[in-house]
Order: structure tokens, then sequence, then C-alpha cells
């Protein structure tokens, strides 16, 4: 089967949500919802190693459709498995995933004299090459579904990938980050452009093979100042949404919904709705309310909901979910309900379906 040979959406709400139509709920899907919250992840996953997971079509798309299978019914998209940091993986620099700490990098940018460095700016990266695999996951996992629900790829923001390269993994400072925008801005601001140009690629491949809408995620993005993010952050992720468009016409392509989280960036919302993007993903930091407020209908809005309500009681669920569905007006236009972040470790899986059964009972009316 060739990647334009797909079984046509049976369930397409998020996709007309996306583009801002009036629509009879509010698509649902949550951030990490593909993941080790769930024991038939582990399963699936066994002995191997994360990045493996990431490597292997058939195991990325087997852990992508758990939870479309899990909530069928309930959920409104598959996101596909596999993580931001194939990007610099893409670029030469070995990433791996340690058990109970997360992603690490045996050898991170130390500053723009030490070799590797310039080994990363000079080298010609084949994204198509690089990250075939990627891809193979996307096309394997839209045969999969048979039309369902749409399928979302997605990439890391071009800040968020340079802070985990010159850190050398998750941090709590920031201070190597902070080092090098600083300190060697005309630097940092060529990777960033360099991050940013692979993005572009990358997402349309993800397109060719399959994908129907984008994310951006900008994790990082609460360690920068407003002056900061304005300089370090945005004009990267505007090239993103300026250039994919033009890409995906030269491939052939349709246009897609793109969509950006800048997890933290609470100052930049007015901002971000101005970058070209048709989505706007929201942390548990904004209040729904006042966030529409600035969106002004500009972009349509995602979120945004604690993910630690989901340790909470059903009731206290319930009473966020009401919040959440009248902050956002109600659901008919302009909201994707999903989580201000990722679900996080040791969620009960039944409590997320609550959480799923909740905003179909309260804004499906």
């Amino acid at each position: 089967m060739k990647p334009n040979d797909f079984e046509p959406l049976s369930n397409d709400l998020l996709i007309r949500t996306a583009r801002g139509e009036q629509v009879e709920r509010p698509p649902i899907w949550v951030m990490r919802q593909a993941g080790r919250y769930l024991p038939e992840y582990h399963e699936a996953k066994g002995q191997r190693d994360f990045f493996e997971c990431c490597r292997s079509p058939e195991i990325a798309s087997t852990l992508t459709l758990q939870p479309v299978e899990r909530y069928a019914g309930l959920i409104d998209a598959a996101i596909i498995f596999s993580d931001i940091l194939v990007i610099p993986q893409a670029m030469g620099m070995v990433v791996e995933m340690v058990d109970k700490k997360g992603p690490h990098f045996p050898e991170p940018l130390k500053h723009p004299d030490d070799g590797q460095f310039g080994r990363v700016m000079a080298k010609e990266v084949d994204v198509m090459e690089e990250l075939d695999y990627v891809y193979k996951a996307i096309t394997l996992t839209r045969q999969k579904l048979k039309g369902r629900v749409p399928l979302i790829g997605f990439c890391g923001a071009p800040w968020t990938l340079l802070s985990y390269m010159v850190e050398g993994g998750g941090s709590k400072l920031f201070i190597q980050a902070k080092t090098w925008i600083y300190r060697y801005s005309s630097e940092s601001k060529a990777l960033l452009q360099k991050i940013a140009e692979l993005c572009v690629e990358y997402l349309a491949q993800q397109v060719v093979a399959g994908a129907q809408l984008i994310q951006v995620f900008d994790s990082w993005a609460a360690e920068l100042s407003p002056s900061a993010f304005h300089q370090f952050s945005l004009p990267y992720l505007k090239i993103i949404s300026t250039n994919l468009p033009k890409r995906l016409e030269q491939l052939g392509q349709d246009r897609v919904p793109m969509t950006v989280f800048a997890k933290g960036a609470w100052y930049a919302l007015d901002a971000l709705c101005d970058s070209g993007y048709d989505v706007v993903g929201l942390d548990w930091l904004h209040d729904p309310a006042e966030a529409l407020k600035i969106a002004k209908r500009r972009v349509v809005l995602q979120g945004n909901a604690d993910p630690g309500i989901l340790y909470g009681r059903r009731d206290v669920i319930t009473a966020e979910v009401e919040k959440m569905v009248r902050g956002f007006g109600g659901g008919k236009q302009g909201w994707i309900a999903n989580l201000g972040h990722g679900i996080t470790p040791f969620v009960n899986p039944d409590d997320l379906k609550f959480y799923f059964e909740e905003i179909h009972r309260v804004a499906g009316g």
C-alpha cells in the first residue's frame, strides 16, 4: 500500500476543528497517550531500549495504536510513537535513554570550538535517509488505523533541541543553554537555524508518509525570558510554520493543520497566535477564559487540564472538566480538548478514561 492509498477518515473531527470549523463536540486526544502508564505498553516494549522501539516501525505503530484501541470511541487522534531527539541523532549526536533518568547525551556540545559543534554544523543531514524508520512507522500506522482517527506527526522545537544538545539531557538550571545563547549568540542562532530547516523537511516527509496534522513541541520554552523567547525561540518556530506549507506544496502535498505547544511561555500567547500556526497548545498555567480573550479566535486553542488531576478523586476530575469546558466556551468551535502537558507516570488508565468520558458528557451535548 502506498502512502496515498490510505482508507478515508471515518472521524475527521480533529481536522475540522483545527481548521476553525464549527463542530458537534470538541475533539479529544492527550500528549503522551501512547506510553508507560499503559500495561500493554510494557508488554509490547519488552526488554527493548526506548529508541529501539522508535526505530522499529512495527513496534512504534503497535504502541501508537494502543490508546486508540483502549479508548475506542473516546479519543479522536493517534500521535506517532517517536521522540523529539531523533533530530539531534540525525545530526550525528549520540542520544541514549537512561532508565529512571531520561535522555542522555554522552558528549554534549561544550562550546563552538570543541570540534563537535563544527562537525554538527558542517554535516549535510539527509532526513529522508537518517529518519526513514519514522516515515515507515507513520505509513504502517496509517494502514493499521484504517481511517479510524487521524494521525499526528511531530518534532521538537529548535530552542528545546538546542537545550538538550548542550545540556546533555534534562536540566533544572539550564546553565549550558543560557551560556550558549548569552555568550555564543551568533553560533546559537546558526544552530537554531539549521535545526529549524531540518524540522521543516522532517515534518514535510512525515506528511508524505501519512501524517495528517503536525505538532511542534517547545518543551523548554519556560526557561526563556520574554525577550529571550522572542530572540531564540519564536523566530525559529516561525521558520517552520512559514516554510512547511511551501515545502509541502513543492512535494505535491496538501497543507496540514499545524500546532505549536510552547510549554510555560504564557507571556507569549498573543505572539504565538500570530506565529503562523493553526492551533496553539496551552499548558495548565493558562486560564481558558483569559486565553480565549487573548486569542480572539485567531487560532484554535488546545489543552489544558493539569495532568495531576488524574491522581485525584473522580469528583475532582469532573469539576475540573466542567470548569475547562466552560472556560473554552463549550467546545463547539475553536477548542481541542487535551491536557496541559503529557500524561505523567503511574496514572491509572481508568482515571484517564473517566476524564475522556466526562469531556464527552459535559461538552458533547
